[in-house]
């Protein structure tokens, strides 16, 4: 009898559709950013990102670290310093000086003797954050807009959760480290009577001494660690890596105070930097971001927020905002 069951069983399994006894497979982040059409992607500028080619690795591979410079209006008297020493060529031969675990890799020069190149810019501690009310107003109808979009979307498909709130009403304090946050071309920012980008992990940040100093942009430092948000409107962050952090946290972490290595045998040897458009066409990384105006991140945030591909078993609700990395990808050379 029980022979006759399962058979009974088969058969009808042949009958029925899959699609009638298997759920509908939900997309995960990943999977929704990559199915976003052309036109969600945006191209960035050779203009705009930053080279460092590491001295080869223990087995003769290249390490190159790309990094994304922050657009306007942030951070942009140091990003103008950062272009002077770039096109000055003043890193090459300086070093990766500093690694602590859980915090950051910094570099420059460790003699701290090298002669910086002219016209470069002291910038005032007030330029950690963007108070122009145009500007400010603006940026914040951006975030509100991207809010809206992604309650509209999850109303659409008729889910029960609520949205991520990742850039919620300023009446309604969600981050313990500003009045509301979310994103704006393509970057994290947060604000109360101003605005200003965020430390997540791979931002780039300018080294400085204590204030009011506030660092020329030659010390620089990427986060490898847990974001360090206590960092915002202290430091400035002019960008982020978006290709080859592995080359900077894998680094062997520093056994002096704040991560420092104490022999220049330790250090890693910085070949140069350069900014993309320097370089030959043919040598130029291609990137692009997924726009964060559109209904593709809008889906692809609610994702990273409320887990429901099928490891998961309970969504979160919600999501830090550096839990919401924007994704980039490189593009081929045609």
């Amino acid at each position: 009898m029980k022979h006759l069951l399962l058979t009974a069983a088969a058969a009808a399994s042949l009958i029925l559709p899959v699609a009638a006894s298997e759920p509908s497979a939900i997309p995960s982040p990943g999977e929704i950013a990559e199915a976003a059409p052309t036109a969600d992607w945006i191209a960035i500028a050779p203009s705009d990102l930053l080279v460092m080619d590491l001295a080869p690795d223990a087995k003769g591979k290249p390490r190159r670290v790309v990094i994304q410079l922050m657009p306007a209006p942030f951070s942009q008297g140091w990003i103008g310093n950062i272009r002077k020493l770039a096109a000055a060529h003043w890193w090459d031969g300086t070093s990766i000086n500093r690694v602590q675990d859980n915090y950051v890799v910094q570099w420059g020069d460790a003699t701290e003797k090298k002669v910086l190149p002219e016209g470069l810019a002291a910038v005032p501690e007030r330029e950690y954050q963007v108070r122009d009310t145009a500007k400010v107003m603006s940026i914040i109808e951006t975030i509100h807009g991207n809010k809206e979009r992604l309650k509209a979307l999850v109303k659409e498909q008729r889910r029960s959760d609520p949205p991520v709130i990742y850039a919620p009403d300023m009446r309604t304090k969600v981050d313990p480290y500003a009045d509301f946050q979310g994103f704006a071309d393509g970057w994290p920012v947060a604000g109360s009577t101003g605005l200003w980008p965020i430390h997540c992990y791979g931002a780039v940040g300018v080294g400085r001494n204590m204030s009011p100093d506030t660092g020329s942009g030659a010390e620089l430092y990427a986060v490898i660690g847990h974001a360090p948000r206590h960092l915002d409107r202290n430091i400035a962050v002019v960008g982020r890596v978006i290709s080859g952090i592995e080359h900077l946290s894998s680094l062997p972490r520093g056994t002096e105070a704040l991560g420092f290595y104490k022999a220049e045998a330790e250090r890693t040897l910085i070949a140069s930097i350069r900014i993309a458009s320097e370089l030959p066409a043919v040598e130029q990384p291609k990137f692009e971001y997924l726009s964060t105006e559109s209904d593709s991140f809008a889906r692809y945030a609610d994702a990273r927020a409320n887990r429901r591909d099928p490891f998961f078993i309970r969504p979160a609700g919600g999501a830090d905002i550096c839990n919401i990395p924007v994704p980039v990808r490189p593009v081929a050379a045609k």
